[in-house]
């Protein structure tokens, strides 16, 4: 059985009826990294692997939810104090109670769901959950909330139910993601733009290092501050200067001898950066894949020696696409570990995978996952 017959066996099981089905997508970040939280862009994409919901109004003030990846059932009303304590369902317990806040109608439904978006990978899984179920309810209850605002409400979700302050991108992808195409994203105007993304003769694959580093998320906010400090000694020349991604290069030098290496490193990796998303804007435009590959060898450079986020395992696995004559390839995501993103031409993708496999497992002792991906369409009713 594929994954939604699987889903609607165990809804007709539990619920004895059928419901709508629907899905959205995990994501990818082609380019632009750490940038989100400095005004600057970001360029994710939808993938084809995500959550698949099937779900039907129940005339209760009860949500009954079963999780076949977790094989666990359970119920919650719609109140604050109902809270579940279970985490997948903290997701979908918080879309309800956002999307009421919002002044959209949540009665009790019952749903089941499944995914395939592989967990701890960086793809997002948690965005495609509430970004589902969203776009779910504002179909089943007529709300016509707009989907930036869907978006917000799981952006909101995490926020204030599972306790991480991350910023719109993840779920701005899920939501707006389409087959084919990429998607600019200003995160300080929120403006978007899509762009085509049709690398023919070549693959986009992830290789996940199935490492994760602990320190993670306090030199997350030390990377912050240090933007926020590079920021504000350009500001006091240049007063127009709301994030550092409104800086100029040669204004970031005018302060160097102002504030620590270490901040002049970071600002120097963030402005950088965000031109870098802008000449991959240019080249896909015009189908110039080998420009957007190099750009993001220089990004995965600017990530692990300026803003310092990569690991050994990850400049390993970026040195050795450079070998394998990869067209482009960097750490995706927050960085301490997790995936590089690779651009490679079909010709030399199995050779590329066969060799980091093996080299990988040899010097570190475990395999890397390889996930190939597909850029596909986002939230949607199946």
């Amino acid at each position: 059985m594929d994954m939604k017959e699987t889903i609607q066996a165990k809804f007709k099981t539990l619920f004895g009826a059928e419901g709508d089905m629907f899905a959205s997508a995990g994501r990818i970040n082609l380019i632009g990294e750490h940038t989100d939280y400095n005004g600057g862009y970001v360029f994710p994409g939808a993938i084809d692997k995500g959550i698949v919901v099937e779900i039907k109004v129940n005339d209760t003030d009860k949500v009954r939810a079963y999780s076949i990846d977790y094989d666990e059932y359970v119920e919650f009303g719609l109140n604050e104090e109902d809270a579940p304590n279970q985490s997948w369902a903290k997701y979908i317990f918080g879309v309800c109670r956002e999307t009421a806040k919002r002044g959209g109608t949540v009665a009790g439904f019952d749903t089941t769901f499944a995914g395939d978006v592989p967990l701890g990978a960086g793809l997002s899984s948690s965005a495609a959950l509430e970004s589902t179920y969203a776009f779910a309810l504002n179909y089943l209850f007529s709300n016509g909330i707009d989907k930036f605002d869907l978006a917000k409400i799981g952006q909101s979700t995490e926020h204030n139910y599972c306790g991480v302050n991350c910023g719109i991108m993840d779920q701005f992808a899920s939501v707006f993601g389409k087959a084919g195409s990429l998607i600019r994203l200003n995160c300080k105007t929120l403006e978007y733009k899509y762009f085509p993304f049709n690398p023919k003769g070549y693959k986009l694959v992830l290789l996940d290092s199935c490492v994760k580093h602990e320190l993670a998320s306090s030199a997350y906010n030390k990377r912050r501050k240090s933007c926020e400090n590079a920021a504000a000694a350009i500001r006091k020349n240049h007063p127009d200067v709301e994030f550092l991604s409104d800086a100029k290069r040669v204004w970031l030098d005018e302060v160097r001898d102002q504030i620590p290496e270490e901040d002049f490193l970071r600002a120097e990796y963030v402005i950088g950066e965000v031109q870098r998303v802008l000449d991959v804007s240019d080249a896909l435009e015009r189908d110039d894949y080998e420009t957007v590959g190099e750009m993001m060898y220089q990004t995965h450079f600017g990530l692990s020696k300026l803003y310092e986020v990569s690991c050994e395992e990850l400049d390993f696995l970026n040195k050795l696409a450079r070998k394998c004559e990869v067209t482009g390839s960097r750490v995706m995501g927050g960085g301490f570990g997790g995936c590089t993103i690779n651009l490679v031409k079909e010709e030399l993708y199995q050779d590329f995978v066969d060799t980091a496999v093996e080299q990988f497992t040899e010097k570190f002792g475990h395999a890397p996952k390889v996930y190939n991906v597909v850029i596909s369409d986002g939230a949607r009713k199946l």
